[in-house]
């Protein structure tokens, strides 16, 4: 396949705590291994939707390119980077799937075309800073969370703004179709959309708009990349549970997808990737979520 172009309250603090500068993070080269399994003979129920990808040995990924720390891409035909990533790639391994190989079709899929690329087959999961919530789960399955995070607000480094509170009636920026629009308009600033994060970020850089919203973990990531231009300030003021996204045709992907997480919980796997890739190093990961259950 080729790939596109680029185009629990405690947990949630620890967590908040711990999200960091991906500068100031582990390095990539930290990230888990992740091999495929090399023997998925009837190890999948026949006419599931995970035995089909497995027999095809194919399968496409919507995931972010402009999020450093969670999912980044720095050139076209090369394999994205960051913690949502890695969870996809322990999915695309449990399928006997190489996750380092053209049989995985990483698709850009910003924040409005997550549900439709679902509903439509453009992609089989979702691994893209995807916040559970009711609506999204009326349109397409949600497996997870396998983290918890905070909505927060990056600004310009010598602005005064110390939280949203002080943006009331301000524009702020945040992707077009994420819940961190929602978000900012209940908390009373006026939320201005954007293609992605990326375009947020440079927008206060240059002025366009005096803030940007979005989870922590996403602005800690874009601090680094605009290091000493911008700043991550205020106390979080939602609670984001991010997940893998599914087709609600194939509902049988959520007990698959949740066993695949609980054993990354369980075996190591979800901590050293967290620390590789969003920990700072005075703090370590926080204990994982606890997974919602399957929804019938």
């Amino acid at each position: 396949m080729r790939r596109m172009k680029l185009g629990m309250a405690a947990v949630a603090v620890l967590l908040a705590g711990s999200l960091t500068a991906c500068g100031d993070a582990g390095e990539d080269d930290d990230a888990p291994e992740v091999e495929a399994e090399s023997d998925c003979d009837d190890k999948f129920e026949e006419g599931s939707r995970m035995a089909e990808l497995s027999d095809a040995g194919e399968i496409a990924i919507g995931n972010r390119v402009d999020q450093p720390g969670l999912g980044q891409q720095d050139t076209p035909d090369s394999v994205p980077e960051g913690f949502d990533i890695d969870m996809a790639k322990l999915l695309i391994a449990d399928l006997c799937i190489d996750p380092e190989s053209d049989a995985v079709e990483w698709t850009e899929a910003v924040s409005e075309q997550r549900e439709q690329f679902l509903q439509d087959g453009v992609v089989d999961l979702v691994a893209a800073s995807y916040s559970i919530t009711d609506d999204r789960r009326q349109l397409v399955g949600q497996a997870g969370p396998y983290m918890i995070t905070g909505q927060q607000v990056l600004v310009p480094i010598d602005s005064d703004v110390e939280s949203i509170d002080d943006l009331q009636g301000e524009e702020v920026c945040a992707a077009e179709g994420s819940t961190s629009l929602e978000n900012i308009n209940t908390a009373g600033a006026v939320g201005v959309p954007a293609a992605n994060y990326g375009q947020c970020a440079e927008d206060v850089v240059n002025g366009t708009v005096p803030a940007m919203s979005t989870d922590g973990s996403i602005l800690r990531g874009l601090a680094q990349q605009y290091e000493g231009e911008v700043k991550v300030v205020g106390p979080e003021f939602s609670e984001e549970r991010i997940g893998i996204g599914y087709s609600k045709d194939y509902p049988e992907m959520c007990e698959w997808i949740n066993e695949v997480l609980t054993e990354a919980f369980e075996d190591g796997t979800w901590e050293e990737s967290f620390n590789a890739h969003l920990s700072s190093e005075d703090e370590e990961a926080p204990e994982p979520p606890t997974l919602d259950e399957c929804q019938a």
